[in-house]
């Protein structure tokens, strides 16, 4: 029966995508240590060319059968993914981490209600409450190192709260992807933000080799771990679990970045959070916990055959 394998599935879907979470919430120092508003394509480029080979390699096989409509749906896809790597990196350069993983976490907010419009269908006010308490757990974690004036990076990251909402309802949606290989897929959203941030290289203050010459070792760890893990691992898993499960669950997980963020920063980069701070944290897991219960009733479990839609209408 389907009933009891439920629970467990879901399970074996959130794990992936809380480590994600976890990832990016590191990404925010890791990112801060390596970059300026000059070497933002620089870096990018060299980060999505470390990934890509090892992608390349083990999705060979799945590249070659790719069907045009996958290729574009792909390319499609990874024009989102430049927009918001370069929308969230800018915008990390030009305000706050505090701000920054404020404003972020709207997208816990804005991929319910957009799913709720292309659906028509009103979102639970229960999902909506809890998606409310992980906000305020995320202002209050946040405050604790003192709230900014709002500045261009604060909209730049506003900005980027919404592509991610995008990228999470299209990648749901769009049939032309619906049964192509996650790693395949993931190869051509990588590739094609390569091309783009190759053609945005000469418009963009310091070049590539210019940059990766001046890296010292522990720059290079950096660059390693957001190629590898916060750019590779992390969005193989965003479009493998986005597609087994709903966005707003799978936006609702990805919401505990700014906690991590916040234990990074404490453990690594020696932040204080204070009492403040630690209520905060609390609250976003709280919140996030309650919303994965609350949306668990609205998944019909499905055998495994049917993990996905049969028809692009469904989509």
């Amino acid at each position: 029966m389907p009933a009891p394998t439920a629970a467990p599935r879901n399970w074996l879907t959130d794990i992936p995508v809380l480590l994600v979470a976890v990832v990016w919430g590191s990404s925010y120092l890791a990112t801060k240590e390596i970059t300026t508003s000059d070497t933002v394509i620089a870096l990018l480029l060299i980060r999505f060319l470390i990934a890509l080979p090892p992608l390349g390699i083990a999705a060979r096989r799945a590249l070659r059968r790719l069907t045009a409509g996958e290729l574009r749906g792909g390319v499609g896809l990874g024009l989102i993914l430049t927009v918001i790597f370069l929308l969230e990196t800018y915008g990390v350069v030009h305000t706050s981490a505090t701000n920054a993983g404020l404003i972020i976490s709207l997208t816990m907010i804005f991929t319910p209600l957009a799913e709720a419009v292309l659906t028509r269908t009103r979102p639970r006010r229960s999902f909506l409450a809890a998606a409310g308490v992980s906000v305020l757990g995320v202002a209050l974690l946040t405050q604790s190192g003192g709230f900014t004036a709002p500045s261009f990076g604060d909209l730049l990251m506003l900005l980027a709260a919404i592509a991610r909402t995008a990228n999470v309802l299209v990648m749901h949606r769009l049939p032309a992807v619906k049964n192509t290989d996650d790693g395949a897929l993931t190869f051509v959203q990588l590739g094609t933000a390569v091309v783009a941030f190759a053609v945005f290289t000469p418009f963009s203050g310091e070049t590539p080799w210019q940059l990766a010459g001046s890296f010292s070792g522990g720059q290079w760890l950096n660059v390693v771990y957001l190629s590898l893990m916060c750019t590779l691992f992390a969005f193989f898993v965003q479009l493998w679990a986005v597609r087994r499960s709903s966005p707003s669950r799978v936006s609702l997980l990805l919401g505990t970045e700014p906690l991590w963020a916040a234990v990074v920063g404490v453990a690594i980069g020696g932040d204080r959070l204070g009492v403040v701070g630690i209520i905060g944290g609390v609250l976003v897991l709280a919140g996030t916990t309650w919303g994965r219960q609350v949306a668990e009733p609205a998944e019909q479990p499905q055998p495994a055959s049917a993990a996905t839609p049969l028809t692009a209408a469904e989509r």
